[in-house]
């Protein structure tokens, strides 16, 4: 994403904040950005689409935060889960989505609502999963249902909290105490095999993804592209990073621990570049591809 774009972006986000979504019109966009229609249409087909890049850029800032924050350390680790749990929060803050979540629930835009919708899912999914690494395979079968019940204690917590409390909530305490109740949750359920939600019934769970084939593909199509726009100007451990990233993962087995270490590091060298945008995406399908191997591996 070029600097044009990103300001277009930001400037988007603060109208959408300021005014709401349905109140805010295209023109607004064009006249605050300083910007042409048709280079507005350029960038975005629509009002709908500039919003859904706003909020997938948030999505991959989490999921990257979230997967870095694993790296050298043991999944079923309690306080790494309640540190993940919090990055969602931050995020939510520092791109102030909830003022943005708000305005989409208004304004009857369908698309909109199932792609905010979709992203709720994908939420419940990796909390779902992570509580199956926190607390075993016995939990599997009710992971769902405790991370819809998690998701409840936060939010309401949070709503009572800010309803009838000055102070800010002090977030790690929240998630610790939610965390300790889950504990107790999670063993009735195991002893009870009460369960109210099954992920199979969700036709659209974020587990029907593409093949591992065409993601692969596409990452070593994404990584080729990025790799010839930045060979000029990038710092040369960068064009190694990526060179190394091209032909390891065109390898039968890739070394997923190499891959790890490399992630992040390329990631912080394109921060605050003209290129940061680009390096956050790609990292982000870095470690959805990386997920889906370690995925298989624990399948065999």
């Amino acid at each position: 994403m070029n600097d044009r774009k990103r300001h277009v972006l930001l400037t988007a986000k603060q109208l959408f904040v300021k005014k709401g979504y349905s109140a805010t019109s295209i023109q607004d966009i064009l006249e605050e950005s300083e910007i042409s229609k048709g280079t507005f249409y350029n960038y975005f087909s629509s009002k709908s689409e500039c919003i859904m890049a706003i909020l997938q850029e948030a999505h991959d800032d989490a999921s990257i935060r979230r997967r870095e924050l694993l790296i050298g350390k043991d999944i079923s680790d309690k306080k790494v889960f309640a540190e993940q749990i919090s990055v969602r929060m931050q995020v939510n803050r520092e791109h102030k989505l909830l003022p943005l979540f708000e305005t989409i629930f208004h304004s009857g835009d369908h698309d909109l609502r199932a792609f905010v919708k979709k992203h709720h899912l994908a939420e419940l999914f990796w909390l779902s999963n992570r509580l199956v690494d926190v607390y075993g395979d016995e939990v599997a079968p009710y992971s769902l249902d405790c991370a819809v019940m998690t998701v409840g204690i936060l939010q309401q917590m949070l709503h009572v909290c800010a309803a009838s409390s000055k102070e800010e909530i002090d977030i790690p305490k929240l998630i610790h105490f939610t965390i300790r109740r889950l504990d107790a949750i999670v063993l009735s359920m195991i002893n009870t095999k009460d369960m109210m939600l099954d992920k199979y019934t969700f036709s659209d769970t974020p587990d029907n993804v593409q093949s591992q084939a065409q993601t692969k593909q596409q990452l070593l199509e994404m990584l080729a592209d990025f790799y010839k726009r930045i060979e000029n100007e990038a710092h040369p451990r960068d064009i190694q990073y990526l060179q190394f990233l091209m032909d390891e993962l065109q390898e039968e087995q890739p070394k997923l621990f190499l891959i790890e270490t490399i992630i992040r590091p390329l990631r912080e060298d394109f921060s605050r570049t003209a290129h940061e945008s680009e390096a956050r995406e790609l990292t982000s399908k870095l470690w959805n591809y990386v997920n889906l191997l370690e995925k298989q591996e624990g399948k065999k």
